[in-house]
């Protein structure tokens, strides 16, 4: 059944799925917290430095290692050395586990962008924001405890993926992303001019960008930017690898990376003028203090935006756009999480695309079922920490000791100079093969600590089912005989 490689219909498709697919809730609600906890506008020398030494660096291995062999990273190992498949399978296993939870959040987003129309979360929004959606106990008791409004919108996400990646390339993730990535833009900046007019907003936006010089001598401080590169850029999760390979021939990798690497930074660092302008006018309008209104992730976007948005009177405006615009940033990162092991299993065992994607969904569902339980949020906090802080950072250092020692690296720079106008020299080779592994080892030791910190019986085992199902399956998948005949060419 093999089928003619799918490519990308155009270079403007190819740049707005790699923008889409790093543009995710890291940047609307991650950055802003590091930015402001990590000097204010002091923090953007690390960041930038970062940008430029790992997060730029990163990507030009993926698009220099993807357009070369145009195949999936699971084949790919292989032909590097067939002893490396498991290490191909160990990184797709991490990412699909991680977008189990992810969908989880964009599922909780959903709820919140129908509330939002009619604030029907009322005036204690933690409080309605833990018990009335999540139904959230701080134990595994709760596992057994369905919550039916998080399991359908969690059901309602996942079709919507499916539906956008069963389809052929151009059709599902290019057209998806030509329509979704032009809205969200135009919602981000609707929101962000929106959020300047706000009495007290200049209390949030100098607030943000303030600078603290003594936290460039930090070392935490830097090691914060590193990570955030990592996140907001979605460093080793092969979308990078896997939408590069579907380039035609004379496409200029340097020049795309480079445009995808500044939209992603521009729009993290301008979507965090908006979300700190409301929390100024937050601040000013109910007499909280700034810094205790200042957190990320679902507290920011469940919690204290809706008290906001309580508080405006154009909050049902405001409000929906919003959390569509959390939406639409979620939905295009799922969709880039999931195309690298549909690939992967398309090219080894001779699926169609519909087919890999079916199987893909269908049991990602099933396990994010477990996060629409009484103790979701506490299991998903736990699969977080874990997943992220040790075993993404561990994929990512594996994949700069491979293509930084064990493969040929000169090649990969003679792919990523052939077409391109902006060349890359012999730094590059420098900072790949030793000070970028420097740095991500040094994350990954600090995720190590952070996890060894957190060590109650619960989250011990499940960090044990998950360190098993990382290592178990990767052995299955490169164990089962190929079905697709070119595969081991």
């Amino acid at each position: 059944m093999t089928s003619k490689r799918s490519e990308w219909n155009s270079n403007i498709t190819f740049i707005l799925a790699m923008i889409g697919s790093a543009v995710g809730l890291g940047n609307i609600w991650r950055f802003p917290n590091i930015l402001y906890s990590n000097g204010g506008g002091s923090f953007m020398i690390p960041y930038i430095v970062s940008l430029f030494l790992l997060g730029i660096s990163f990507v030009l291995i993926e698009y220099a290692v993807g357009f070369k062999f145009k195949t999936s990273l699971a084949k790919i190992l292989y032909k590097i050395n067939n002893k490396l498949e498991p290490v191909a399978w160990i990184i797709l296993t991490i990412v699909f586990l991680i977008t189990t939870y992810y969908i989880c959040v964009v599922g909780w987003d959903l709820i919140y962008l129908v509330l939002s129309f009619t604030k029907a979360w009322g005036p204690n929004t933690d409080l309605y924001f833990t018990q009335n959606v999540l139904h959230a106990t701080d134990s595994i008791n709760g596992i057994f405890t369905i919550v039916p409004n998080v399991l359908v919108s969690i059901i309602i996400i996942w079709f919507v993926v499916w539906a956008i990646i069963r389809t052929n390339l151009n059709d599902g993730i290019g057209k998806a992303s030509r329509i979704l990535l032009p809205i969200l833009c135009v919602i981000i900046v609707i929101f962000v001019i929106y959020s300047l007019t706000l009495p007290g907003a200049y209390i949030g936006y100098s607030q943000l960008f303030h600078p603290d010089w003594s936290a460039l001598t930090n070392l935490d401080v830097w090691l914060a930017a590193f990570g955030q590169i990592v996140f907001s850029l979605s460093l080793g999760m092969a979308i990078a690898l896997t939408y590069a390979s579907y380039l035609p021939k004379g496409s200029k990798l340097v020049d795309n990376a480079l445009v995808v690497a500044f939209s992603n930074s521009g729009f993290e660092v301008f979507n965090s003028i908006g979300i700190f302008s409301i929390l100024g006018f937050m601040s000013i309008s109910s007499g909280i203090a700034f810094n205790e209104l200042v957190t990320e992730g679902t507290g920011l976007a469940f919690v204290v935006f809706p008290q906001a948005f309580n508080i405006m009177k154009t909050g049902s405006i405001i409000g929906p756009l919003f959390f569509l615009c959390i939406l639409f940033a979620g939905i295009t990162s799922a969709m880039a999480l999931l195309e690298g092991i549909c690939y992967s299993l398309s090219e080894k065992f001779d699926f169609s695309r519909k087919k890999s994607a079916t199987i893909v969904c269908i049991v990602g569902a099933l396990i994010s079922s477990i996060f629409a339980t009484a103790s979701g949020s506490f299991i998903l906090g736990i699969f977080d920490a874990f997943l992220n802080n040790f075993a993404l950072l561990f994929a990512v250092f594996m994949e700069c000791i491979i293509f930084g020692w064990v493969y040929d690296f000169d090649e990969l720079i003679n792919t990523l100079n052939e077409n391109s106008r902006i060349k890359v020299s012999n730094i590059w080779k420098t900072i790949i093969k030793f000070i970028l592994p420097v740095c991500i080892f040094c994350l990954w030791i600090q995720g190590i600590y952070s996890t060894l910190t957190q060590a109650d019986p619960v989250s011990i085992i499940i960090r044990g089912i998950l360190l098993a199902a990382i290592i178990i399956l990767p052995i299955i998948l490169s164990k089962l005989p190929a079905k697709n005949e070119n595969y081991y060419d």
